[in-house]
């Protein structure tokens, strides 16, 4: 029997990899949306059934149950005879969304740990490329009907054949996407990450032993399930209702609805999305995969000090998705799911929970990631450039205080990258860069204010492309409080201002040289009744700047 000290070191040692392979990919990869803002996860998953171990803790969340699907998919696969066989020193590479994926964009890399002959474990991760190929430059096309029009979609395959990058498949992948020749700088970061990750957690099995770690990983994940169980006690049996609105698929204009009912009974409890929007014409279906991984990370969100483990999804049971947009199959698009349909769904599940255990769960935050794609040549290198941009947004007030300003979006850590490294690599200038002033819903703790930033086109011709959300509401208040303010997109043309049909999806639109993109991103739902606000607060977001004085009278009348 494991001694709680031997557990305790063990479990922070396989945490200790999954951050230094996160730290490695991060420092070595090529693209800023990996290098600067980290849209990146790397983890442990078991050679079994590719269930979770261990995920670094600078990884975003909602790859952590992602990367479990994927790999439990590659294992079968294996294990059936569609993928070929592994052996020491092979990579795995795979974004298909269908086989336990998000979005073609995210691609993850899997490499099995070997010991004494057989394979131990599996480490995987996932990078956000800014180009997978399709219809426009960066992937997220508002207006895809089908999956072969967003792009590359590869089914695993092995990249690294014996340590070896295989050729064959690399000219494959080079000859379908852009900006190709910048790519192989995130490939080796990528494959580096778990190289380093084989190497750390070889000491550590060296340390311990082989069957020490391997108890450890078994008790880890009774103790994660355990506590979530135990969290879940604090929740009053019963059923909760919300529901949450994506702003449309980008093809059609009209809302899709996310029905939610969480039900406790014992030490489990049930989320039942039965009800929800059939599936979409556009982008914004969401696989099976990513639907799950976001109720984990709500989850995740509610309960943080849960261990990360697969132990701890083990309570959640998610039923419903079948014939929703929640569950899509091929070939619907997908380009929306990980970035937007994943945080409508954390939002219903925090617009329910709150009502259940209002000291837990805060009030909506910002939901979207604000995805903007820019893609052109630049005549000053005479090279091509593919531009990925993501922002932040308001956090919503909870129970003791209010929200925060421009954070990371609902799924993960990754955070906007700095605006003079996208200056020094692409042709833009930033002619604005602040607090979306006034976005913050009211409340006796208000939401968060969003960004507001601008983006003009110096110089070459350049297509635009966003798929963002919350443009037609706004993120939800809880208890009494009001909706954070919509996400907002203009578009300066010749004089003209242009707001998309679409509000926060739209595809090709072509800038010249001194065009330029404004989003205002939304700011946090309010907590409790707005009357409840302690007017110092109020006149202390008045002298700040937050809201004008008359905007301060209308939202907390006295």
């Amino acid at each position: 029997m494991i001694d709680p000290v031997t557990l305790a070191v063990i479990q922070a040692g396989l945490q200790q990899v999954c951050d230094e392979m996160d730290l490695t990919f991060s420092r070595a990869a090529f693209s800023p949306v990996i290098a600067e803002a980290d849209d990146r996860s790397d983890g442990i998953y078991s050679a079994e059934d590719g269930s979770l171990i261990a995920q670094g803790s600078k990884g975003l969340p909602v790859f952590v149950g992602v990367m479990q699907f994927s790999t439990r998919t590659l294992v079968e696969r294996i294990r059936a005879g569609i993928t070929a066989a592994p052996e020491p020193g092979d990579i795995y590479i795979v974004n298909d969304p269908y086989l336990g994926g998000t979005h073609l964009m995210d691609v993850r890399f899997a490499m099995p740990v070997w010991r004494q002959g057989r394979i131990w474990c599996w480490l995987s991760n996932t990078g956000h490329w800014p180009d997978t190929g399709g219809m426009v430059p960066g992937g997220f096309s508002a207006s895809a009907i089908s999956a072969e029009q967003e792009g590359l979609r590869l089914p695993p395959v092995k990249l690294f054949k014996k340590g070896q990058l295989d050729a064959e498949i690399w000219a494959i992948i080079q000859s379908n996407i852009r900006v190709a020749d910048q790519r192989i700088g995130d490939v080796k970061a990528q494959a580096s990450a778990l190289m380093v990750g084989a190497e750390r957690l070889g000491q550590l099995l060296d340390r311990y032993g082989d069957d020490t770690v391997t108890e450890a990983v078994a008790r880890m994940r009774d103790l994660a399930a355990r506590q979530m169980r135990a969290m879940i006690g604090l929740i009053p049996v019963g059923s909760y209702q919300a529901t949450a609105f994506i702003d449309s698929d980008g093809v059609v204009n009209e809302p899709l609805t996310i029905a939610l009912t969480v039900t406790r009974r014992g030490d489990g409890l049930t989320f039942d999305f039965a009800g929800s929007s059939p599936p979409c014409m556009g982008p914004m279906n969401s696989v099976r995969a990513t639907t799950l991984s976001s109720v984990y990370l709500a989850m995740r969100h509610i309960f943080p000090d849960v261990p990360i483990s697969a132990g701890a999804f083990e309570p959640l049971n998610v039923t419903g998705i079948e014939g929703t947009f929640l569950d899509a199959q091929y070939p619907r698009p997908v380009s929306g799911c990980a970035a937007e349909v994943s945080q409508r769904i954390a939002e219903a599940v925090f617009a329910a929970l709150v009502q259940a255990i209002p000291d837990r769960v805060t009030a909506a935050p910002a939901g979207t990631s604000g995805n903007f794609g820019l893609g052109g040549n630049d005549p000053e290198t005479g090279s091509g450039y593919v531009m990925y941009q993501i922002s932040g947004g308001g956090y919503g007030g909870f129970a003791g205080g209010d929200g925060i300003a421009n954070g990371c979006s609902t799924i993960g850590i990754s955070k906007a990258p700095p605006v003079e490294i996208m200056e020094q690599k692409y042709p833009v200038l930033y002619r604005r860069y602040a607090l979306h002033e006034g976005s913050g819903g009211a409340g006796q703790f208000r939401g968060g204010m969003g960004l507001d930033y601008e983006i003009e086109l110096l110089r070459g011709t350049a297509r635009a492309s966003f798929v963002m959300d919350h443009g037609r509401t706004g993120p939800q208040g809880a208890l009494g409080g009001q909706d954070g303010a919509v996400n907002r997109v203009e578009i300066h043309q010749g004089g003209r201002v242009v707001i998309p049909e679409h509000l926060s999806k739209a595809q090709d639109i072509v800038l010249q040289p001194g065009d330029r993109v404004r989003v205002r991103t939304p700011g946090g739902g309010g907590y409790g009744d707005p009357a409840a606000r302690d007017p110092a607060r109020v006149a202390e977001d008045v002298a700040l700047g937050r809201y004008t004085a008359d905007e301060a009278a209308h939202l907390w009348p006295r």
